[in-house]
Parts: structure tokens; C-alpha cells; sequence
């Protein structure tokens, strides 16, 4: 089997960027490298997905459950598992490196419970795709916190700059808020890679980031 990399964190934390750099780096070191993006928007495989978080069932994210949200985002991972990147982890000698994956379940879906219950969902959420599902456990997870203030100044302006339409969880502040609790939650309780993406009230830069998550994959790499 190959390895399974996943970087997660809450919107406009940076995920897309560090996911290309580090596929980026790791290809320029010889590795055979697969990058994914969750859901897979465009495919039939995150059709409720897309239906969820445009809205049709609701403009806030808490009108659809977390266990029934979940697994809208679930299905699409195994459908894409089983028709399509299944091979590429086959291979020993690749490395498949996803922008979200099951992380974002325990981020989004778990921050819509009351504290009480968020042992037992994760609970279920990792039985469910890893145990039921049978979906591969990742090697190594990268979690970029980003504090919600300054994720919300950087949707704000990119939503400005580019028209972007923000889907639910963007829009919803709440949301965002009760999501960073959640995610500092999981990612200790689990045991995540946390990379702290901000220093103060401004993000930290781009290539320290960068830095920060070579030097914590590097053990996973051999």
C-alpha cells in the first residue's frame, strides 16, 4: 500500500494552497504523487453534497443533522475511492495526498452537537468510513487551524475579488465559530498534526506554513 496524507482546516486556512505546494515538493523529491480534493464537486458522486451546502435543504447548516450531513460527504469519498484513486494507494510506491477528507466530517458535522455528544460521534464517524465503509485510515493528518476572525476577513475578500458564491457553512458565522471549537477539539482528542496558521490578527506566511508541514510529514515519508 501507499500512503494516505490529508490536510484539513476551516475555509480560507489555506488548504488548497499547502495541498499543491506539498504535492509539489514531494513530487520535485521523486515521489510518485496523487492530489485529491473533497467533495468532488462536478461529479455524480457529490450530488448531495452539492445539493446540502448550496442550500436546498436548508441555508443553515444545522437544518440537516450531522449524522445525515455526514454522510452525503462520506458516500462521496467511497464512491471516488472505489472507481477511481483505490489503485493509485495500491501502489507502494505512491503517495495520495487529499485536500479534506474524513477530517471535515469531525470539524463541520461535529460542531453542529453539544459538547457532550462529540465523543460519541466521532466515535461513530470513524467507525462508519473507516470500519464500515472500509475507507482507508490516513497515514498522516495536517490540521491548519486558522483562527475564525481572520478566516472570515479572508472569504469576505476573496468572495470580493473572485464572485465566488459562499455555500452555507461559509456563510453562517456561528457556523465558523462553533466549527474552530470543534476542530481544536478533534484534532487533539485524535491525535492530528495541528500547524497554527496565524500569528496574531494576520495569517503567517505562505512559506513558513509550507516549511512547517515538510518538516512533519518527513517521518511519514519513509
Amino acid at each position: 500500500m501507499g500512503r494516505l496524507i490529508t490536510i484539513d482546516g476551516l475555509d480560507a486556512s489555506g488548504k488548497e494552497t499547502q495541498t499543491a505546494l506539498l504535492c509539489a515538493a514531494l513530487r520535485e523529491r521523486g515521489y510518485r504523487v496523487r492530489e485529491l480534493s473533497f467533495p468532488m464537486y462536478g461529479e455524480k458522486s457529490a450530488a448531495a453534497v452539492e445539493l446540502y451546502l448550496g442550500g436546498a435543504l436548508g441555508d443553515n447548516p444545522e437544518d440537516t443533522n450531522a449524522y445525515a450531513a455526514s454522510t452525503f460527504f462520506s458516500v462521496d469519498r467511497y464512491i471516488s475511492y472505489r472507481t477511481d484513486w483505490k489503485r493509485d494507494l495500491e501502489d507502494p510506491d505512491t503517495i495520495v495526498v487529499t485536500n479534506r477528507y474524513t477530517t471535515a466530517n469531525a470539524v463541520h458535522q461535529l460542531s453542529k452537537l453539544p459538547r457532550e455528544a462529540w465523543e460519541g460521534f466521532l466515535a461513530w464517524l470513524w467507525d462508519f468510513e473507516f470500519g464500515k465503509l472500509g475507507l482507508p485510515t490516513p497515514d498522516c493528518i495536517l490540521y491548519l487551524e486558522m483562527h475564525p476572525d481572520i478566516a472570515r476577513r479572508l472569504l469576505a475578500s476573496r468572495s470580493a475579488a473572485t464572485g465566488r458564491v459562499q455555500d452555507i457553512h461559509e456563510k453562517s458565522t456561528d457556523h465558523l465559530d462553533k466549527s474552530y471549537l470543534a476542530a481544536l477539539y478533534a484534532s487533539d482528542t485524535l491525535g492530528w498534526n495541528r500547524i497554527r496558521c496565524f500569528a496574531g490578527d494576520d495569517p503567517r506566511p505562505i512559506a513558513d506554513i509550507h516549511a512547517q508541514i515538510m518538516d512533519t510529514v518527513a517521518p511519514y515519508l519513509s
